[in-house]
């Protein structure tokens, strides 16, 4: 069971590094983060500085080599890798600049996908429902990706990533893909939910998105430096 008197996310001096044929790369070297509820944090930073390795640290995707990750509270890398999946699942919200929808799978499928593996549920049926309604997406329920837009594809992805109910949102650059009508209804909707009292925690190269957050840090050679 998570603390709710705890951050959100939490990154405690965590570190990763890679082994290449020039030597050891220090990719994230001793970064601390907090998020609370209520918090919409720009992570920005040059090409190659950790950005995505960070995020993927803090959402329990890929374990740090030192440090500590906590999500409201718990350190997901002290369980299994089954239950290390489930709470994954459960707490963190991920959405792509690539979207990684299933191309077989339409629009409905794709938004339920984590609960089609197991046994289905009414609930989250009526969850997607009701955000694809509110993604102006009712009348694509049934349409496989390769027949959307660009930006509607990333709205059924932001969708999938908030259907379980997560506090937390990871976004790698959202907006990469998008012009600026579709950039904007994705920030108004990550907006909306740290308004609402979630966290998200977006990387980004976009002005834009920065512009959209309430905070923003940036990160260089592994370090966070504002």
């Amino acid at each position: 069971m998570t603390d709710m008197s705890s951050p959100i996310l939490a990154t405690r001096e965590v570190r990763k590094e890679f082994r290449t044929a020039d030597g050891v790369i220090a990719a994230v070297d001793g970064v601390s983060i907090e998020l609370n509820g209520g918090d919409f944090v720009a992570l920005h930073g040059p090409s190659g500085c950790g950005k995505s390795t960070l995020m993927l640290m803090a959402g329990a995707l890929l374990s740090p080599d030192d440090g500590e990750v906590e999500i409201g509270g718990e350190n997901p890398y002290q369980l299994g890798v089954e239950r290390r999946a489930g709470f994954r699942s459960e707490h963190v919200g991920f959405v792509f600049q690539q979207f990684h929808l299933i191309p077989f799978l339409d629009v409905l499928d794709n938004v339920r996908v984590c609960e089609l593996a197991s046994k289905s549920s009414a609930d989250l049926d009526i969850r997607a429902r009701e955000l694809l309604d509110k993604f102006q997406l009712s009348e694509r329920l049934h349409h496989v990706p390769s027949t959307l837009s660009v930006g509607e594809q990333q709205r059924v992805a932001l969708a999938r990533a908030l259907v379980q109910q997560p506090k937390l949102i990871l976004a790698d650059e959202p907006t990469g893909n998008l012009d600026a009508e579709n950039a904007g209804i994705i920030l108004q909707h990550l907006s909306g939910f740290a308004e609402a009292g979630g966290a998200v925690l977006m990387v980004t190269h976009d002005d834009r998105a920065r512009s959209a957050a309430s905070r923003s840090l940036e990160l260089k050679q592994g370090k966070i430096c504002s």
